[in-house]
């Protein structure tokens, strides 16, 4: 049994010239030069875990050989190299493999199985680390420095590679950094990266990933609203990219089809990485990024018909600050109920405003005693509460809950303090259906959750501590979105769907977890699962030295609500193929009450 996807071919069409002011590394150079800096970078394996190179500057070094699939050169490398790892594993360096073209992710697994090599593939699915390292060949070795980011060999994985090893090992100078390899060619595409335009290729790369964040009055530190700006910031652009930390949020790119991957398509940052290796410059009579209006109000669509006033906050400059609690009343214009098509939150500082949560009661309806955690009722309507990242909340269409006037909104805030004092006057603003329009389909969802005393302890120094859960999906089902909620030691989360006939199919792949970045990832076609069909979550949590946001290595993790504790929500949003059992709750309406916003 499959499940029904739309499914997208991601294709990688070139490679990335390498950095213009940097020497070429390549066996054709008259002049090779030492400790070629490549700079910092970040890429995915075969199996989709994320790998960061400063991670791992606890090593003295990685040891990279060249892989491609089917490649006779590789394979011939594998017994030198598997010698070497033998050998130096133990003394500081780290052993893995590097894919040069970005093949697909299933033949490298594949041709990696049937080897029977048990070590990560890294895929350089946009090539630009692979050219800037100066790999040519199939087979070769390169030895790189996760500290410094510099090359320190490139050459055989013969007796070139043990001299070098037993050089680094020893922290010593590598006598010969270069040495000729004998192995296929790695044929990168060739690009005329001299031909980019900015005002043509880069400036409509800029604007439609990063501009509506980076510009004046947005969220972003600095704005990007002109050529001048986008070349002052270019060094910085490029180790964003390269270390996949920009734009926010990313995923697996290679796993599902989402409208908010936020992942800049490959073929898009190969142009803005040629262009600034060759110098960043304009060209053409307009400037497009400085042409860019945006609306005067930061309301998404317009004056919202309804604005919901978050009680005033005082935040102090310093200190813990417990969870806050507050019981609004709905009072809607006319006092007529209304179906609610969007909303979204408004922060008044979001420096101090972690997230909130919330819960829609009916009038005369009160708290059950069971806090935020019972799943809502879709037939009310759907307040989006606030989280780092998030966009205003859109009902698909024919799609939303009633907000019944005399409602009460109870919401829960989590403010973390600066160094500063300040006030929070936060609003949600509402949108509502046409009064002649009824939403008949709702959307309902439903926590993948761990808590005490279910939780398991993160154990100190762990790099990687998994835990996992599941929920039964009862009935056939549209997948609709994800949402991970993780702490600081979050490090990855990844969905499945384990379908009635054994099957298990990947559902989304948040690669690198970024507390500071919690999105609802919306599949861009829903996917229709059978009932019995079980959502599983795996999560992994870094608490490791090497985690640098992590507050204290040495601890013995439970759960609990502040961010140096830890969490595991993963919430699945899905809608029923027979929605007729929400046009009974609805006419027949005694629903016990609602506690838990649908976003976690």
């Amino acid at each position: 049994m499959t499940l029904h996807r739309h499914d997208k071919k991601r294709t990688v069409r070139g490679a990335l010239i390498a950095v213009a002011t940097a020497a070429a590394l390549t066996l054709t150079s008259p002049v090779v030069a030492e400790n070629k800096r490549v700079g910092d970078f970040s890429l995915l394996d075969q199996a989709g875990y994320f790998h960061h190179m400063a991670w791992y500057d606890n090593h003295k070094a990685i040891a990279f050989l060249v892989h491609g699939v089917d490649e006779p050169d590789t394979q011939a490398a594998l017994n030198s190299y598997s010698e070497m790892k033998a050998a130096y594993e133990d003394q500081g360096i780290l052993f893995m493999m590097i894919n040069p073209l970005g093949e697909d992710r299933d033949a490298v697994a594949s041709d990696v199985a049937s080897l029977g090599i048990d070590m990560p593939v890294l895929i350089d699915d946009v090539q630009v680390v692979s050219e800037d390292m100066g790999v040519e060949h199939f087979g070769e070795a390169v030895i790189y420095d996760p500290e410094a980011f510099t090359v320190l060999y490139r050459g055989d994985a013969a007796d070139g590679l043990a001299s070098a090893l037993e050089a680094v090992a020893n922290d010593t100078e590598v006598q010969q950094p270069l040495v000729a390899t004998q192995g296929a060619a790695v044929t990168y595409t060739q690009r005329p990266n001299s031909n980019l335009s900015y005002e043509n290729d880069v400036a409509p790369i800029i604007a439609e990933n990063c501009a509506s964040c980076h510009r004046e009055g947005g969220i972003a530190p600095f704005a990007l609203d002109s050529h001048a700006m986008v070349q002052g910031w270019s060094p910085m652009i490029r180790e964003v990219l390269m270390t996949k930390r920009m734009p926010p949020g990313q995923i697996d790119p290679h796993v599902g089809d989402f409208d908010n991957s936020y992942v800049v398509p490959f073929e898009d940052q190969r142009k803005v990485l040629d262009w600034i290796a060759a110098g960043s410059q304009k060209d053409g009579s307009t400037d497009p990024l400085a042409m860019l209006e945006w609306p005067e109000t930061d309301w998404a669509f317009g004056e919202p018909d309804y604005i919901i006033d978050i009680p005033e906050q005082e935040v102090p400059a310093t200190g813990v600050l417990d969870y806050r609690y507050a019981m609004i009343p709905i009072n809607l214009p006319e006092g007529e109920d209304r179906y609610v098509r969007a909303s979204q939150y408004l922060p008044g500082d979001r420096t101090v405003l972690h997230h909130t949560l919330n819960a829609l009661f009916r009038p005369g309806e009160r708290p059950n005693g069971n806090g935020f955690v019972t799943p809502p009722d879709p037939n009310l309507a759907h307040i989006t509460p606030y989280i780092p990242g998030a966009a205003p909340a859109v009902e698909k269409p024919n799609t939303g809950g009633l907000l019944e006037h005399g409602s009460t909104l109870a919401i829960q805030l989590h403010y973390t303090t600066t160094g500063r004092e300040t006030t929070d006057n936060s609003q949600i603003g509402l949108w509502f259906y046409p009064e002649d329009e009824v939403p008949m389909e709702r959307r309902t969802g439903e926590c993948a959750c761990i808590f005490t005393p279910g939780w398991t302890n993160i154990p100190p120094y762990d790099p990687n501590f998994e835990q996992q859960t599941s929920i039964l999906i009862p009935d056939d089902a549209y997948l609709e979105s994800f949402l991970p909620h993780m702490h600081f030691r979050g490090k990855y989360m990844r969905f499945e769907a384990h379908l009635p006939d054994g099957t298990v199919e990947p559902l989304i792949n948040i690669a690198n977890y970024n507390y500071n970045w919690q999105m609802e990832y919306r599949l861009e076609d829903p996917i229709m699962v059978p009932g019995g069909t079980r959502i599983v979550v795996t999560a992994a949590f870094d608490n490791s030295e090497q985690n640098k946001a992590n507050p204290d290595p040495s601890r013995s993790v439970p759960w609990g609500d502040q961010s140096w504790d830890e969490m595991f929500f993963g919430q699945v949003y899905y809608k029923f193929v027979d929605q007729s059992r929400y046009h009974a709750e609805a006419e027949s309406s005694d629903v016990e009450a609602n506690l838990v916003s649908s976003n976690q």
